[in-house]
């Protein structure tokens, strides 16, 4: 009898998360692979990576388009963030990150969108890759910065009183996930919130619970604003955005919209659990 030699299985290809080690990527990388992906993770600091040791982790900064060569190596799908070091400036060497990932064999990403759009967004918009946009409203990570606070006095002090739809990052990670490993997505924008649209106080007060303790929330004025954020080292320029962004919030801040849960097949997170989860950051 004539045997039929088998088919060759094609070589796995690579899926690559630049911000990898940030409260987005950290998410992702463990997600995908959890579902048994092929996993590269770009960090400028691979020593502190602090991944799994099955994780690939490779250096390179997205500013420097010459350091990335060997981490786009033989990668089909890629999930980008569109700012750079320390600083989040956001990226201007769109063209040449672009043009590098589409030698490489990119065939689609996922794109973590800020306030604005940048010139990786812009890149690809002209490019042959499939990308989807991603468009959180408010990472619910965004209330660590009220640790100190909590730890050393028991309470939350801030301006802006207005509730937001604060998203859960695991879920901006699912997201994701399923945008970078299956068909249908390109050419999409995901607006991306969680299931609650919640107030400083009340997230404060789930804080609260979370950790067993009384806390409290004082609003300040827009001069104690001012000092609170200098107070983290932002400049004058951020400080003065956080103001008007404190008086004026965004139309979509309190809009729930159902995209994590039509695009994973679950309901989004609540903020509840994530304080649950975090409750040892906001302990004295």
């Amino acid at each position: 009898m004539l045997k039929i030699p088998e088919e060759t299985p094609p070589a796995r290809r690579t899926i690559l998360v630049t911000g990898a080690t940030g409260a987005v990527g950290r998410h992702l990388v463990h997600q995908l692979a959890a579902a048994g992906h092929r996993v590269r993770a770009l960090s400028r600091r691979p020593a502190q990576a602090n991944l799994p040791r099955e994780i690939e982790v490779v250096q390179g900064d997205l500013s420097d388009v010459a350091s990335l060569v060997h981490a786009f190596e033989g990668v089909s799908a890629v999930h980008l963030i569109t700012f750079t070091g320390d600083n989040g400036e956001s990226l201007s060497n769109g063209d040449e990150l672009i043009r590098l990932a589409e030698r490489s064999g990119v065939r689609n990403a996922t794109v973590l969108g800020g306030w604005d759009e940048t010139s990786v967004e812009q890149a690809l918009r002209g490019s042959s890759i499939g990308w989807t946009r991603l468009e959180p409203v408010e990472f619910m990570g965004n209330a660590l910065e009220w640790a100190a606070s909590i730890k050393e006095e028991g309470v939350v002090r801030m301006l802006a009183t207005w509730p937001s739809a604060v998203v859960h990052e695991a879920d901006i990670a699912a997201v994701a996930a399923v945008a970078l490993t299956q068909e249908g997505h390109e050419g999409k924008r995901y607006p991306l919130s969680g299931p609650q649209a919640l107030t400083p106080a009340e997230r404060t007060a789930f804080i609260a619970m979370a950790v067993g303790r009384h806390l409290t929330f004082e609003t300040l004025s827009e001069d104690q604003e001012r000092e609170r954020l200098r107070s983290y080292g932002y400049p004058e320029d951020y400080v003065e955005f956080g103001i008007q962004l404190a008086r004026t919030p965004p139309v979509q801040a309190a809009i729930v919209v159902p995209t994590v849960e039509q695009i994973t097949g679950r309901p989004g997170r609540t903020f509840a659990s994530w304080a649950l989860e975090n409750a040892h950051a906001f302990r004295a």
